[in-house]
């Protein structure tokens, strides 16, 4: 009986649970990564998506050589095809790896017929397992994500004092929503320069007669568990201390701003979500940083990314499909090619994201996802383009975040209400509007903002939908005082832009 191990691309990590398996046993247990060419045609990917994963395979491929490991590597049509050779040549009897966090990609891996039995093993990436975010949801009624972090703090004993939260309370967000003033001046984020493995999976993606979205260089991510480290330790040292203030703050051409940078790393197992946590507390104790920006940054590790990930896999099959408004349009051009907008928001974040593969959590909620969802594009199109886009997006990310809170398609499973803004949140919260034709303070006729015309004609489409939430009463108390010549006014010309941008 032979045992071999298949790693995946976002399970790169010395202490994954298919390798802990076999630890004792290395140089009898064949190891494969594949890259499939089929498979990376699934949708048109960020090109340097598409070079930080596969570069970060082929670097953690020679750190397990290193480490005794019998490795092979397969850049191949297709998986089945690159496994079914292996197989055959190692006499491998099961094929164990860790159970995909992605659900289309877990049913793809059962559907491929192999000629050894396939062993999944649970994943220990996250904090919560499935089975004990599943016990905690069937304890209550709601599970709301400030219920499920406060749980979270006292099982894992973070930023506790007894069973009371360090600063007397467990959530420091109204500290954390200062816009941006002149003068911020971010630090620079550490970037790296692309090495010989890089440099060879940059030449092979630009080979590949593929759809692709955005720039392939220059790429400066980090692609090994060392220079992700760094990356963490670069954060504590020049952003840590003003993270938390500045955190919701937008500044045209600060792509990064005090933002940690290490989500890619953690999805991709480079860095296990509990070290970070670990670290970050640890530098709170010995460093005194502000408790704000310290409990800010745990927030979205230990309560946001682990609550995400439970949602997604105790919901339905379905839950990618839910669509509360029925919203069908198209997703405008310009997502793909920010040179096609005039709104100054739009074409500085979606230049950013083309360049980079990054955007942070408040130019993705507040604006790429907030317009899709006002304008009234299909909760799947904003999904799939924002699983494309994004550096670090996967399926059981983007699912609950994109369909559940951005788009609301759940009619409010994760959220109370849609993030449905208009243009005065993006003026407070950035320097866009000062920079850009359209004026922020109008919401009809010459130079109004769409943001106000579509978010005023949003409210007005789904009002009766909206008005069983009940904090959408106040603003709906405003639509309704509205004349009904404006709202028309309003209606023609949101029809005007979508026939001129393309979404009708």
């Amino acid at each position: 009986m032979t045992i071999g191990i298949w790693i995946l691309g976002n399970q790169l990590n010395l202490e994954q649970a298919a390798l802990l398996s076999s630890q004792n046993n290395k140089q009898e247990t064949p190891v494969i990564f594949i890259e499939s060419f089929e498979y990376i045609q699934k949708r048109p990917y960020h090109q340097q998506k598409l070079v930080l994963v596969f570069s970060a395979m082929r670097h953690f491929a020679e750190e397990l050589k290193l480490q005794g490991w019998q490795v092979t590597y397969k850049i191949a049509e297709n998986f089945e095809t690159a496994l079914d050779d292996w197989i055959k040549i190692n006499q491998i009897t099961e094929l164990r790896l860790v159970t995909p966090y992605d659900h289309p990609f877990f049913n793809l891996i059962k559907s491929l017929k192999l000629e050894c039995k396939i062993n999944f093993i649970p994943n220990n990436h996250f904090l919560w397992s499935q089975e004990d975010f599943k016990q905690w949801t069937d304890s209550r009624k709601r599970f709301l994500l400030e219920d499920f972090y406060r749980e979270g703090r006292k099982k894992f004993n973070i930023l506790m004092e007894g069973d009371q939260p360090i600063g007397g309370q467990w959530n420091f967000d109204k500290q954390n929503r200062k816009p941006p003033k002149k003068s911020l001046n971010p630090p620079t984020p550490l970037w790296f320069e692309p090495d010989e493995i890089t440099q060879q999976v940059i030449k092979d993606i630009k080979s590949y007669k593929i759809e692709t979205y955005g720039n392939i260089e220059p790429f400066k991510w980090g692609v090994t568990r060392s220079q992700a480290l760094q990356v963490l330790e670069y954060f504590l040292d020049n952003n840590l201390n003003n993270f938390g203030t500045y955190q919701d703050a937008m500044v045209t051409e600060e792509y990064t701003m005090w933002h940690s940078l290490i989500s890619p790393y953690i999805n991709l197992g480079l860095l296990t979500p509990l070290e970070v946590i670990k670290v970050i507390e640890k530098a709170y104790y010995e460093f005194n940083y502000p408790l704000n920006s310290v409990e800010g940054i745990i927030r979205q590790i230990l309560g946001w990314r682990e609550y995400m990930y439970g949602i997604y896999q105790i919901m339905d099959d379905n839950y990618a499909d839910k669509n509360w408004f029925n919203h069908q349009e198209k997703l405008p051009e310009f997502y793909w090619d920010s040179s096609q907008t005039d709104m100054n928001c739009l074409k500085q974040i979606l230049q950013q994201v083309e360049e980079t593969g990054y955007g942070h959590h408040i130019q993705r909620l507040m604006v790429l996802s907030n317009f899709a969802l006002i304008v009234g594009v299909s909760p799947q199109e904003i999904n799939d383009w924002f699983h494309s886009a994004f550096i670090d997006g996967y399926d059981w990310v983007m699912v609950p975040n994109v369909i559940g809170m951005g788009q609301f398609a759940d009619g409010g499973i994760l959220a109370s209400k849609p993030y449905a803004a208009s243009a005065n949140y993006i003026n407070k919260m950035s320097d866009y509007c000062k920079n850009c034709d359209y004026k922020h303070t109008k919401r009809k006729g010459e130079k109004a903002c769409p943001f106000n015309f579509f978010y005023w004609d949003f409210l007005s489409r789904h009002q009766q939908q909206l008005k069983g939430l009940g904090r959408m009463n106040l603003v709906l108390a405003n639509l309704k005082k509205m004349d009904s010549k404006e709202l028309e006014e309003i209606q023609f010309q949101v029809q005007q832009w979508k026939e001129k941008n393309r979404v009708a």
